[in-house]
């Protein structure tokens, strides 16, 4: 418990400070309603379902993104001039960008980050361990990513004005939501490949594990027009 609870004071030292003057207070409270209900059940579940120091770690490191984005309001985060004051120069001007790419930074450690957790918590449940080892983490890095991108279209149409806009933060790209969707996914496929190489590594069965991954749950029984006919039968 102690590794946790360092890692949750440490997340609150950070996070009370920003709440102050953020850039935007509703943009703020929006962006941290997310993360209230999250830490909340990681809380409320940690006797029941400990997460490794790993894990805390890659979503304590995600939650530190979230939280600056969150003061800042994502498309205004300074690092650029954060970067010049460090060396002279912009990033955008070393890297050749033009928008502000905060964002698109803190999708792809969404999926960079949280893959790893998600794998450790599918591998742990019997169901769902023959396909939890790599493809069901990834699958569930996407599918949260378009759950997101919807949630930020609804709320942008909801609120409107100036707090949807600071929410939906796409800075006049009309493909900024695919963009994000595809950075998550590029980062939960990084993650997961350095996981298989250190688990190969590590003279594991690797063979056998990433088998079973492609092998779906032993016990969902038949599927389509068997289960109807099977139904059928009980009826």
């Amino acid at each position: 418990m102690r590794y946790p609870l360092i890692l949750l004071l440490l997340l609150l030292a950070l996070a009370i400070p920003l709440a102050f003057s953020p850039t935007s207070r509703a943009d703020w409270a929006l962006e941290n309603s997310l993360v209230v209900v999250g830490v909340a059940l990681l809380i409320a579940t940690w006797r029941r379902f400990p997460f490794s120091k790993v894990s805390y770690t890659t979503i304590f490191l995600f939650l530190v993104l979230h939280e600056v984005g969150a003061h800042y309001t994502y498309s205004e985060v300074p690092y650029d001039a954060w970067f010049e004051g460090l060396t002279g120069r912009t990033l955008n001007s070393v890297l050749g960008l033009e928008r502000n790419h905060y964002d698109r930074l803190v999708h792809f450690s969404y999926g960079l980050l949280i893959a790893y957790p998600i794998r450790e918590l599918m591998v742990r449940v019997p169901t769902a361990a023959a396909s939890g080892g790599y493809f069901f983490p990834l699958d569930v890095v996407m599918s949260t990513s378009v759950v997101y991108e919807l949630i930020e279209w609804a709320a942008a149409l909801v609120f409107g004005g100036e707090l949807g806009e600071a929410y939906l933060g796409t800075q006049g790209d009309v493909w900024d939501a695919q963009k994000d969707m595809a950075l998550a996914s590029l980062g939960a496929l990084v993650a997961l490949s350095v996981t298989a190489a250190i688990h190969r590594s590590a003279n594991r069965d690797f063979q056998r594990e990433w088998a079973e991954s492609l092998r779906p749950a032993a016990d969902i029984g038949p599927l389509g027009e068997q289960a109807l006919a099977r139904l059928r039968r009980k009826s």
